[in-house]
This record gives structure tokens, C-alpha cells and sequence, in this order.
């Protein structure tokens, strides 16, 4: 029986799942981001229970057909972005078509219709998201970062964080440091 949850898009997350599921007794064989694999069904009560319990962490159980096909949309852009060491060579849309087994147009309709963005802009935000993230760590310089987030060029990297924050990538970097040397120098 697989079980469906939004939010649940880190190892912190999995890990609240795993103690909710140990806490009602049950038994699991995979806990994913967005899903959870259980041997056995569970009873009306017991979900009810995870259901409560998951929603007083941030997260909810989903059961409606459409809700889980968009989770599972977020899951795959989430794990391919920001999980993965290496992107996919085929373009975005063959590797969400190729992974949930849908004709990609669909998917794109439906993500569309429920999120009120592309599953391109959710991408680009990914992006974006985990572009700060690795100007944070401060291991890469944004030639490096570019090329490992499959961008044409540092400026087109530039472009669309400047679009999504407002902020140049260097200016968010210097912005970082000197709100971290004012924390330490309280």
C-alpha cells in the first residue's frame, strides 16, 4: 500500500514520517520524498491517526488522484534539482515524462492548473533555490555552479536569479557574509 504526502521534500521530513509510522505500530518497506510504501494496509483509524499527526509536522496525507500526480511532479523536479549530483542530459520534460510514466503535455496541464505556474518556472525556482544554496557553501565559483545546473552561460544563470530575487548572485553572496561576520561579531 503506498501513502502519499505533501511536503515532504527532505531527509528531515522522511525522518518525521518514519517516527509517526514507528509510533502507530506499522510497517514500512520504503519511505521516499512524497510517498510512503507500507506491506500491509492500514485501518480507517490508523490513517486517521497519521493523518493528524503528519498535519501537527507540516505535512499531509493526500488522497485525491490529481493532488498526488502534482506531488509526485514536485518530488521528482525537487530530487532531480537538489538531491542528485549530476542533472539529467535529456531535457526536463522527456526526464519528468520518462520517470511518472506520462505524456509530458499532461502533466504540464494538470501542474499548471493546480500550482498556477509552469512546471517550467517550478523549475527555474529549484533552481534558484539550490543557486544559493551552493553560493552559501562557498565551494564553487558561479562558472562551476553554472555548468553543474546545466545553464548556457554564467549569464544566463545570472539573468533568472536576478529575476526570481531581485539581487545579483555576487550581491546575495556579499549580503550572506556580512550578515554572518555582524552574528559573530554580536
Amino acid at each position: 500500500m503506498k501513502i502519499y504526502i505533501k511536503y515532504m521534500v527532505s531527509q528531515r521530513c522522511k525522518m518525521m514520517v518514519r517516527d509517526e509510522i514507528d509510533r502507530l505500530g506499522l510497517r514500512y518497506t520504503i519511505i521516499e520524498l512524497g510517498f510512503v510504501e507500507l506491506p500491509d494496509d492500514i485501518t480507517q483509524q490508523q490513517h486517521d491517526e497519521l493523518k493528524k499527526n503528519l498535519y501537527h509536522s507540516g505535512l499531509e496525507l493526500l488522497d485525491d488522484k490529481r493532488s498526488i500526480l502534482i506531488e509526485k511532479i514536485k518530488n521528482v523536479i525537487t530530487e532531480m534539482i537538489h538531491y542528485t549530483d549530476v542533472l539529467p542530459k535529456t531535457n526536463y520534460s522527456e526526464y519528468i515524462s520518462e520517470k511518472l510514466n506520462y505524456d509530458y503535455t499532461y502533466l504540464a496541464n494538470a501542474f499548471s492548473e493546480v500550482k498556477g505556474i509552469t512546471i517550467q518556472q517550478f523549475i527555474i525556482l529549484n533552481k534558484v533555490e539550490k543557486v544559493k544554496e551552493l553560493l552559501l557553501y562557498d565551494e564553487l565559483n558561479l562558472t562551476e555552479i553554472a555548468y553543474k545546473l546545466h545553464y548556457s552561460s554564467v549569464g544566463h544563470l545570472s539573468n533568472q536569479f536576478k529575476k526570481v530575487t531581485g539581487l545579483s548572485p555576487s550581491f546575495y553572496k556579499k549580503l550572506k557574509q556580512k550578515r554572518n561576520s555582524n552574528l559573530e561579531n554580536v
